[in-house]
């Protein structure tokens, strides 16, 4: 059980690491583009919310698996992700990444603009007022969303099977365990506790949002 958890922690800690740059990137470009390539970035941001889990990992699998067009350039450095847990922390990324992109999209919107531009008429290019007004004040947001991605990233199944497998000990997260001890009658037991700690897990993330994002209208109110 203890391997369980680790490994689904190192996925989700991994899958949350990827995905903040990203992440972050996206939010900025929704909250600055046009109305027209900004509802192409959203669609695009969104469609793993919409997908089915299980297309979701089939496209994985096209792209970043061995006979893929990605995936045999990364095996042949020896940097593969196909069915093993760096796969996993990909196809958790991916699936969390709409959850990680929203929260820190509203934590960009509500920055006054005012602050943007008094810091361009002083001197400050795009880069430094991005670094040190809009990522400071989007704090609150960026934490929402780490910890919301770092959920669902511990969660995720449909997108990890199809990818990496249900592979023990190398794939095998807290969730493709829960389902593989299920299918045992004499699983229930640990199935019983594995659950109970993704329940734990989950209602903690859960509150750790709620309370940031209220941090966050908060100091909108301001």
């Amino acid at each position: 059980m203890s391997e369980i958890v680790f490994l689904s922690l190192q996925v989700a800690f991994l899958a949350t690491a990827l995905v903040l740059p990203l992440a972050i990137l996206a939010a900025w470009a929704l909250v600055r583009l046009a109305p027209i390539p900004r509802t192409i970035l959203s669609v695009a941001v969104h469609l793993p919310l919409v997908l089915p889990p299980v297309v979701t990992g089939y496209v994985l699998l096209i792209v970043f698996g061995r006979r893929g067009i990605v995936g045999q350039f990364l095996d042949s450095i020896g940097l593969g992700v196909s069915f093993n847990w760096t796969g996993a922390a990909l196809a958790a990324a991916v699936m969390a990444f709409p959850l990680v992109v929203r929260p820190i999209r509203l934590a960009f919107e509500q920055q006054d603009p005012q602050l943007d531009a008094m810091a361009a008429t002083l001197g400050a290019n795009g880069l430094r007022r991005f670094a040190t007004i809009a990522i400071p004040l989007a704090v609150p947001g960026l934490l929402a969303g780490l910890v919301l991605g770092f959920a669902k990233a511990l969660g995720e199944f449909g997108a990890t099977i199809t990818f990496v497998s249900n592979i023990p000990g190398e794939t095998q997260t807290l969730s493709l365990a829960i389902y593989t001890l299920l299918q045992s009658p004499a699983g229930d037991d640990t199935a019983l506790k594995l659950i109970g700690f993704s329940i734990l897990l989950s209602v903690l993330a859960v509150l750790a949002s709620e309370i940031l994002t209220a941090r966050m209208a908060l100091r909108a109110d301001r």
